[in-house]
This record gives C-alpha cells, sequence and structure tokens, in this order.
C-alpha cells in the first residue's frame, strides 16, 4: 500500500489502533481524515497530530454512513485509502445477560455492517484513483472464537470472510485489500483495564507499519499471526482454554 501523497479515511481514528495508525500514516506523507462519535475525542487527537481532519459520524448508523461517505467524496477527491476500524466488543454471556437487542445491534453494525457498507459507498470511487486500497481491522479472535465476546468474534469472524472474498473480487481492479489482525491491545476496547498488560499501542502499530512496507496482505502479530496460523485442533484448543481460563489467567492475553 502507498502510503505518501495517499488521502486516508480511518473510522474510529481518534483513539486506540485507529489513531496510533492515523498518526503514523501523516508522518508517512498521507492526508489522513479520522471520524468518530465523539467530537472532544476527535478534537484531542487533532491537538496531537495537527495535520490531521476529521469527522463527527458514527459508522454504526446507515444514515451516518451514507453522509460520511458523500462528505469525504465532495471534500477529499482524491479519498484512495480506507481503513476500517471502528469497532465495540462487549463483554457478556448470551444466557445470562439479559441485554436489550439494540445493544447487541450496535455491536453488529459497528464491527460488520458498517465495513461492508462503507466500503460498498467508497469502492466505485476508490477505483478511480492511484494505488487504491481497502484495509479491515479484524481480530485474532475472527479464527479463535472467544467464549467472553461471543457477538464480537463473530463479526470479527464475518469481516475477515468479506475481506478474503472482496480481495478476490478488485483484485483485477488494482485496489489492494489488506487485513490487520490484532491479538489483545491495550487499549479500552471492551472497557478500561479489560486490556492492560496487553500488547502496547505502539508496538503494535509499528508492527502493523512494517507489515504495509513488506507488502503483506494480512497482518497480525503475537497471538493474533499464532491464531491466523493455527490449525482446526489447535483452534479447539485455544478456544476452549480462553472459555475456561485457569484461576489468575487474564483473559486480555487471548488474541
Amino acid at each position: 500500500m502507498q502510503l505518501e501523497s495517499s488521502t486516508v479515511l480511518i473510522t474510529g481514528g481518534a483513539t486506540g489502533i485507529g489513531f496510533a495508525l492515523a498518526s503514523r500514516f501523516v508522518a508517512k506523507g498521507a492526508r489522513v481524515i479520522v471520524c468518530g462519535r465523539r467530537e472532544s475525542a476527535l478534537r484531542r487527537a487533532r491537538q496531537e497530530v495537527p495535520a490531521l481532519e476529521w469527522i463527527v459520524a458514527d459508522v454504526g448508523r446507515e444514515a451516518d454512513r451514507v453522509a460520511l461517505a458523500e462528505h469525504v467524496v465532495r471534500e477529499f477527491p482524491r479519498l484512495n485509502v480506507i481503513v476500517n476500524n471502528a469497532g465495540i466488543q462487549r463483554r457478556h454471556r448470551l444466557a445470562e445477560d439479559v441485554a436489550p437487542w439494540p445493544e447487541r445491534q450496535a455491536e453488529i453494525a459497528v464491527n460488520f455492517e458498517a465495513p461492508v457498507h462503507l466500503t460498498s459507498l467508497l469502492l466505485p470511487y476508490l477505483v478511480q484513483q492511484a494505488n487504491p486500497a481497502v484495509v479491515n481491522v479484524s481480530s485474532g479472535l475472527a479464527f479463535i472464537p472467544a467464549a467472553f465476546a461471543p457477538v464480537y468474534s463473530a463479526t470479527k469472524a464475518a469481516l475477515h470472510s468479506f475481506t478474503v472474498s472482496l480481495r478476490h473480487e478488485v483484485s483485477r481492479r488494482g485496489v489492494e485489500v489488506i487485513e490487520i489482525i490484532p491479538p489483545a491491545v491495550d487499549t479500552d476496547l471492551g472497557g478500561p483495564g479489560h486490556h492492560a498488560g496487553a500488547v502496547p499501542v505502539a508496538e503494535f502499530a509499528d508492527a502493523v507499519m512494517a507489515g504495509i512496507a513488506a507488502g503483506k496482505m494480512e497482518i497480525a502479530y503475537g497471538l493474533g499471526e499464532k491464531a491466523r496460523t493455527a490449525s482446526r485442533d489447535e483452534i479447539d484448543v485455544m478456544s476452549a482454554r480462553m472459555a475456561n481460563p485457569t484461576p489468575g489467567a487474564k483473559t486480555a492475553s487471548a488474541p
């Protein structure tokens, strides 16, 4: 993926992995637009990286996705890269936690509907640009599901499948389709403290940049790489281990 002189849209780009990538993309010479639900977080990101441009949008909402696509096409006509990074992870047990359906639906909408819809909206414009790319951020849990986050795991598995299909479809149009596969990274995904002690964000983002420089189509790191390459038997063992951790074990160490 060519970053120098590219115009990149990153969803969920104000914090965590999204912001770490945004700052590194800017350093490589890209024009970067980040979007997110909270204007306060977007303003803080801009303060840290003044070159960032930002748009308030909740990609979990269909109307916001349509408005976002229309805005970036109008205001950033050279857009050639989209990074579908925004994500929600809710930890719950389906048989015990009676959560309202909109809460479950929001997780599905942000993690899966949004990447599919935004890609569908923007791909016709990307193919007209030089060096177009779609980057989807999935998870090690796309390959080894975790009982503590069943909906999140399922949405990331769906995103992985969609990414593979998309790559085959658009390769003939010159579009790179890259999947980033994080392990547990020390962010607030899933709630503050859930990933404390996991892979530092900067360490993971540097690994992603190295993977992009090497031209990889699937970029994983640590336990994310272990999950990506696991055999069927290894998947069963690792999934059971996360569902029934030994006393004192941290589920945050899971991909």
